[in-house]
């Protein structure tokens, strides 16, 4: 769970910030390269039984069967906005580049703006020039070879000024997500959202006019009550009708077959059973990921071991649908009255991403992690310049981590 500690700011601010805290440790790994888990009979031939999209583009294909091959050696290592939200507004290169010298694997994105009802589509809108600049800075990651993933905080059908249920009425929150289901009487409203999201996708093109692959998110955190859409607002059967009508809608209605699907709830799951309550079934998920602040907050080895188990869980999920397992959010923030946990990254973190023999499961195969974006007054991922620097980039150099310098070519299917 994030907790917030930014409004929606100001139009000038680049984001809103969901603070989420993290967690200590100690922890010690080996130094050596990381075993190769046995073969999971995932093939250039067979990929495309396994993706949602059969009629999927040959660069999304790529993305998802390498992605899957990366993680039985590495993580990709990403962040949220990481080209335009810097520690101390410093600006230039990434935080994430600044610290180790290579740009993160993966680009965080988000549709919020976007999708933002005072988006006219006019060069000297503020919503639309964010618009375009999350386009550029998409294609500039793709370009350069790294992974896009987009999330969307939506905001809710009524007012359309706020996705946090804390700021909705009680009417509102029983009635927002039912409304927008087939048959609501905000399912037009959707629709039109969808609408926009598809142009968006189908306009993301490369150099030589290919459709850029992207990681839609939506719906994240499902399993809280801070969303309109959250557990406390919907029925498991209704959120299951609103992710594949999703799906259904990008995909078949409107053309878009650049997308791979990402299933995103936060930490509560300790159990497949749990998990899967609210899982569309694997014709309409690619990732199988979970978003997890609250084991890393301060809660020492015991956090992490429970952070390792999870991600375990969702490891021997996907030992039968081939899925691609993420953190799909993490991170610890710190600010000026909230240090750094000595080894957060080279020791809790990358404990929990290993297999730690604390907690007895099978296999761990994590295919890509992201952490949340730095913004004036705090970080989630170091800059050079402070304190907790030189544990980030250990992180990086750690035989499991990847950053975009140890991506092999993610939109080729090897030869």
């Amino acid at each position: 769970m994030k907790n917030k500690f930014l409004k929606t700011a100001f139009l000038g601010c680049l984001f809103i910030t969901m603070i989420s805290c993290s967690s200590d440790k100690e922890s010690k790994d080996e130094e050596t390269d990381p075993p190769v888990l046995g073969t999971d009979g995932l093939t250039t031939q067979n990929v495309t039984n396994y993706i949602v999209d059969k009629k999927a583009t040959v660069e999304t294909v790529a993305l998802f069967y390498n992605l899957k091959k990366l993680g039985k050696t590495k993580v990709a290592i990403g962040q949220q906005s990481a080209f335009d939200s810097f520690y101390q507004d410093t600006g230039g290169d990434s935080d994430i580049k600044k610290n180790t010298g290579y740009d993160p694997a993966l680009l965080g994105s988000d549709f919020m703006f976007i999708t933002d009802k005072n988006n006219n589509n006019q060069s000297d809108n503020w919503f639309y020039q964010q618009e375009q600049k999350i386009i550029s800075d998409t294609k500039a990651a793709y370009a350069k070879g790294m992974i896009n993933t987009f999330s969307w905080h939506l905001r809710e059908p009524y007012n359309e000024d706020t996705f946090y249920t804390d700021e909705m009425t009680t009417d509102q929150k029983s009635k927002a997500f039912k409304s927008i289901l087939p048959g609501g009487v905000n399912h037009e409203w959707y629709k039109k959202k969808l609408d926009k999201l598809a142009s968006v996708f189908l306009n993301l093109k490369g150099s030589k006019g290919e459709l850029i692959p992207v990681i839609f998110r939506p719906f994240h955190e499902f399993d809280g009550s801070w969303f309109w859409w959250g557990a406390n607002f919907c029925t498991p059967e209704e959120y299951k009708t609103n992710y594949k009508f999703t799906v259904e809608y990008l995909r078949d209605t409107k053309g878009v077959h650049n997308l791979l699907y990402a299933f995103s709830p936060d930490n509560s799951y300790t159990t497949a059973e749990g998990y899967l309550s609210r899982y569309p079934g694997d014709a309409y998920v690619d990732v199988l990921g979970m978003d997890n602040y609250g084991d890393f907050n301060n809660q020492g080895s015991s956090g992490v071991n429970k952070a390792n188990a999870k991600l375990k869980m969702l490891s021997n999920m996907v030992l039968t649908n081939k899925k691609i397992v993420a953190l799909t959010e993490t991170g610890y923030r710190v600010t000026a009255s909230t240090p750094p946990i000595t080894d957060w990254f080279s020791g809790y973190l990358y404990s929990a991403l290993n297999d730690n023999p604390t907690y007895d499961a099978n296999i761990i195969e994590v295919n890509y992690v992201m952490f949340w974006y730095n913004d004036t007054n705090g970080y989630y991922v170091p800059t050079n310049s402070v304190s907790n620097a030189a544990d980030f980039k250990t992180f990086t150099l750690k035989p499991k981590s990847a950053l975009l310098n140890s991506l092999p070519k993610m939109y080729e299917l090897p030869k």
